[in-house]
């Protein structure tokens, strides 16, 4: 099994000078690579200290910098808020200067904030997503780029530079609901698999995904699916579950703002069911080192869970991580 870090830039209650925030990120980072972990994946976030991240591309650089063998992922870029021959430019220059080890991860977002702030329109969203996707691939791989789109037009632009890995990074597109999974599956895009579903959902959505992708004349083998997991780690169960609770707060807080106004695009939670039960009883993997080691072989077992996420909520559970959990994934 593959383990990855899914790595937030939270900056709850700005409790710490924000340079701390990103100091103690590349510390994690540098471990990883002595470590075994097969990639960081850097999340991208505007406008709201959940997540303090507004360029995982200069992030990832920075990252490249400090590691040596380390995959370096963006999780994700979210593509329709960039022009995307900047975009392309980019992800290109993170996969040189990281000498082939970058892994582009791309999304379309759900914050409102950030729709609102980068003037575009949530109902075209999707299109934007789908049609930087197709332009960026064709940046990488076309000597010259002649496109004509809903969005973007552009006649012979030589863009440079071409990544490192031929034809292009390993490529992956959030997909969390089922239009999402649909579309990603048709174009044989392989996917990332949110942290917000429970297992048994994750488990139906790799299905649906295996499904539709043979049916588009694609096989699920040899693919990297990375699924994220929230993950709380702790000596005693109820400190886990103190920190797992603590992180699901901070979750909802963030999405559903201060009196509890969305925003966000939908929601990851079913009418009717207390979310923060939710996120403890059936989303967050938490408790001791056995207790999680023991749930993400389960997962192996039940969802075929092969390449784990993880988005640590503490520091401690990092390091218990990868102390005491990742040596029995390895």
């Amino acid at each position: 099994m593959k383990l990855g870090v899914l790595q937030f830039f939270s900056w709850p209650e700005r409790r710490v000078d924000l340079a701390t925030v990103y100091a103690r990120a590349l510390q994690r980072i540098e471990i990883m690579d002595r470590t075994g972990y097969d990639a960081v994946w850097l999340a991208e976030h505007h406008f709201s200290s959940f997540s303090v991240c507004p360029s995982v591309h200069m992030v990832g650089t920075l990252a490249a910098a400090r590691t040596k063998r380390l995959r370096i992922g963006t999780a994700v870029s979210l593509a329709p808020f960039y022009h995307p021959l900047r975009l392309a430019e980019e992800v290109a220059l993170l996969d040189l200067l990281s000498g082939g080890r970058a892994n582009w991860g791309a999304g379309r977002g759900f914050a409102r904030v950030e729709f609102a702030a980068f003037g575009v329109p949530p109902d075209e969203s999707t299109s934007r997503f789908h049609e930087t996707v197709e332009i960026v691939l064709k940046a990488w791989t076309d000597e010259k780029l002649s496109f004509a789109g809903q969005h973007f037009r552009f006649e012979d632009v030589e863009v440079l530079p071409k990544p490192a890995q031929r034809p292009h990074p390993p490529v992956w597109m959030a997909a969390s609901s089922e239009g999402a999974i649909d579309w990603a599956a048709r174009h044989g895009f392989s996917i990332l698999m949110d942290p917000h579903s429970s297992g048994p959902e994750i488990g139906a959505k790799r299905r649906h995904y295996t499904a539709k992708l043979a049916a588009a004349g694609f096989s699920e083998t040899g693919r990297d699916i990375p699924i994220a997991r929230l993950v709380a780690i702790a000596d005693k169960a109820g400190k886990a579950a103190e920190v797992a609770r603590s992180g699901a707060e901070w979750i909802l807080n963030s999405y559903l703002g201060a009196r509890h106004r969305p925003v966000m695009q939908g929601s990851f939670t079913p009418a009717g069911v207390d979310p923060i039960r939710r996120y403890l009883d059936e989303v967050i993997l938490h408790g001791t080192p056995d207790k999680v080691g023991d749930e993400i072989l389960r997962l192996r077992e039940e969802i075929g869970l092969d390449y784990l996420l993880c988005a640590p909520l503490s520091h401690q559970t990092f390091m218990l991580l990868t102390e005491k959990v990742l040596p029995r994934l390895s």
